[in-house]
């Protein structure tokens, strides 16, 4: 008597090489020891998660900084919405998203509080002065190898990164439109077929809605401090592009010109908080909405500004993870990775313009930038916490 056969077995996914609760634990201390801004929080992301944990494939990875740099709102933190999403889907984004930025958001809460409390910070300009240089030399090193391992030795992908890093250095913002263009110029100059459409339109349609819908409901409430933060910081969210350096005009434009919510002293304040503050740098809209109106006010500003971010990652994530492996796709996906490393190294050099004033500011970014290059297992958050204690004695000195 023959033997019964076995149905053949089903072929399934390879599962995640980590848990959710890794990840979850892995962005919750990205979110509390992360310093340097978004530039340097896309470097340790792809550092610990594709180099060193093997978590994320370099391919997921490019596909999300892509992305990022493609939908407006906070690029550190939409590239955390998208790995989260790689293996865990819109759970895995949710829980990354909230352990990402939850700890920043505490900090400059509890900072809000001890500004309105004593005045002012005095001592932050000290700190500053030391933090900022030092860590332009953190996004510097973070920009190098980000910039050697994704673009490679391709002519095409260097001249599209020199064209977009000159751009946004001269003009101290990044234009989608550039980036865009290069991701249809490198599929055009590498894909004999017919390039067809590149479909961006999806991009803007969440935001458009989510903005629509904001105002409806600003209308519908009246117009309280509340829901006008509401309103305004959507709209950074979901229609400014870039990181730090493209929000920051925009919310002086409205947070002291358009509404008189701050003064600008306090707005500069506000700025160096996030700076200082590890996270992503638009963490200043709580500190914003909290020296507004309060605890309501930082939660309000927060989930605003991030809320658009989110959507404009998780709805296009799935066309992304299902056709971005086709060439046309990955050439197009390739050209823009090259034009965001372009805007990172750009960012770069805006950034040390504001920081590096004197000797002692590029003394402090250039033995940051020697001891990350020469000493591989130097901790950015132990160098920060150095150079804040070195800025508190150097400052008095020389100002």
């Amino acid at each position: 008597m023959s033997e019964p056969q076995l149905a053949p077995t089903a072929v399934r996914p390879e599962p995640a090489p980590y848990t959710l609760w890794q990840l979850v634990l892995y962005f919750l201390k990205l979110g509390t020891v992360g310093f340097g801004g978004p530039v340097a929080l896309v470097g340790y992301m792809f550092r610990d998660l594709v180099e060193r944990r093997r978590w994320i494939s370099e391919e997921d990875y490019k596909d999300g900084l892509a992305l990022s740099q493609l939908a407006p709102g906070p690029l550190a933190a939409q590239l955390g919405f998208y790995l989260g999403y790689v293996h865990y889907g819109v759970i895995g984004s949710t829980l990354a998203g909230i352990a990402f930025v939850l700890p920043s958001f505490l900090m400059v809460v509890a900072l809000g509080w001890a500004y309105q409390l004593y005045g002012g910070i005095s001592w932050m300009q000290a700190v500053f002065y030391a933090v900022g240089s030092s860590v332009i030399g953190i996004i510097a090193f973070s920009a190098y190898k980000l910039t050697a391992k994704t673009v490679g030795r391709d002519r095409v992908l260097w001249g599209i990164f020199a064209v977009v890093a000159l751009y946004t250095a001269w003009t101290e913002t990044e234009y989608v439109l550039l980036i865009l263009g290069a991701g249809v110029l490198y599929w055009l100059l590498k894909s004999a077929k017919r390039p067809g459409r590149v479909q961006a339109s999806f991009f803007a349609l969440p935001a458009d809605t989510l903005t629509h819908a904001a105002s409806g409901a600003v209308t519908a409430a009246g117009s309280s401090t509340l829901w006008e933060l509401l309103l305004f910081f959507a709209k950074a969210g979901a229609f400014v592009f870039g990181s730090g350096i493209a929000i920051v005009p925009f919310l002086f434009s409205g947070v002291v010109k358009e509404h008189g919510w701050l003064t600008d002293s306090q707005f500069v304040d506000a700025v160096a908080v996030a700076m200082i503050t590890p996270g992503p740098v638009v963490i200043t809209t709580g500190f914003i909405g909290f020296l507004v109106a309060g605890f309501s006010g930082a939660a309000v500003a927060a989930l605003a500004t991030f809320l658009p971010a989110y959507l404009l990652t998780i709805v296009p994530a799935p066309f992304f993870k299902k056709y971005g492996r086709r060439p046309g796709i990955a050439h197009f996906v390739t050209g823009v990775t090259a034009a965001a490393c372009g805007a990172i190294a750009g960012a770069v050099f805006v950034l040390g313009k504001r920081s590096i004033v004197d000797l002692p500011t590029l003394l402090f970014a250039l033995v940051t930038l020697l001891l990350l290059w020469k000493v591989k297992k130097a901790s950015e958050p132990v160098i920060v916490l150095g150079a804040a204690v070195l800025g508190l004695i150097v400052y008095p000195l020389t100002h």
